[in-house]
């Protein structure tokens, strides 16, 4: 069997009910049904369209959320419903808050949740991030934090006003998504446009292949060898080679996640990796599962974070029509 035909195998048995790998330390966690959860995308104003990728509102009225965070790019959230815990590859686990501000992630994260949970939040392009935070995304990626220690008390009560409204019914999710907007917008600050220059041009490089050579970037930015590496993992969370890695074991988990996927995209995937085994663990660290069980209809929550609004670095083919 070649790579493909391996790719296809998991395809066909993508569907099956079973556990999900813990990021972790490779533990299993039985995650909650999809008939438990809703994630419902909300738009982002043109104005925010280069620092927020999505706002988002997600809801399960169950006693226990279990599901995985993926590597990915920084959140700014409110809990109105829930408390929990999320855990970290190196071992810590960090509370939640009413107002979260989730780092940009390197790895997958596992969590769980005291229900019901609801959360209304913002991804963050890693333009946005800077802009919005000025931290480190390398220094200070894989936390879950307590969004007024960084950006001030003043968010704090702002989430703890809309977590109210929320709860009471006087603001609707799309009504707290309108808040958080006008939140972020009014405390973005400019960065460097050069570096600003430096984020779309990483960003098409990344979408650019599966494995975009680093020789590539180095040769389009206006910057040493040593500043591109800096500067890409200021702004990104990781350098630009182990970046790259991040992307495709995420766009290969995207696509594996589609229905449906022409033979030509199976091939892509399986031709992206050294060999079967690889893909495997790489898929498992960056988006908390094995090949096989990314198209579950019963694991919800990290299927929609695999949607190509939270990861605008990732283009995809359209699914197979099967014509």
């Amino acid at each position: 069997m070649d790579k493909s035909d391996s790719i296809k195998a998991h395809l066909d048995s993508a569907r099956e009910t079973g556990l999900v790998a813990d990021a972790t330390n490779g533990r299993h966690i039985e995650l909650t049904p999809s008939s438990k959860v809703q994630i419902d995308y909300i738009a982002v104003p043109p104005a925010l369209s280069d620092y927020v990728m999505t706002f988002y509102n997600m809801r399960c009225d169950e006693e226990v959320i279990r599901d995985v965070q993926p590597a990915a790019v920084g959140h700014l959230t409110i809990f109105p419903y829930g408390t929990g815990e999320m855990y970290f590859r190196d071992g810590r686990v960090a509370p939640s808050h009413e107002t979260n501000l989730l780092t940009p992630f390197s790895v997958a994260a596992p969590f769980q949740v005291d229900g019901p949970f609801h959360s209304v939040g913002a991804a963050l392009s890693p333009l946005g991030w800077a802009s919005l935070t000025h931290m480190h995304a390398g220094e200070y990626g894989n936390r879950l934090e307590r969004a007024g220690q960084w950006l001030g008390d003043g968010i704090d009560e702002l989430g703890a006003g809309l977590c109210r409204d929320y709860r009471d019914g006087t603001k609707d999710a799309q009504a707290c998504a309108k808040v958080l907007g006008e939140y972020i917008e009014a405390h973005l600050e400019p960065i460097k446009p050069e570096h600003a220059a430096l984020i779309r041009m990483t960003t098409r490089w990344l979408a650019a292949s599966f494995n975009p050579d680093t020789a590539d970037l180095m040769e389009q930015a206006p910057y040493s060898q040593r500043q591109v590496q800096r500067l890409v993992e200021q702004y990104f969370g990781l350098p630009p080679r182990a970046l790259a890695r991040k992307y495709r074991a995420l766009r290969a988990a995207a696509l594996l996640s589609l229905p449906s996927l022409a033979p030509e995209f199976e091939a892509q995937v399986g031709e992206a990796f050294y060999d079967q085994p690889h893909m495997i663990r790489e898929i498992r660290m960056f988006a908390g599962r094995t090949p096989s069980r990314l198209v579950d209809e019963e694991k919800p929550y990290l299927t929609e974070m695999l949607d190509l609004r939270n990861f605008r670095e990732i283009e995809l083919p359209p699914a197979d029509s099967g014509e």
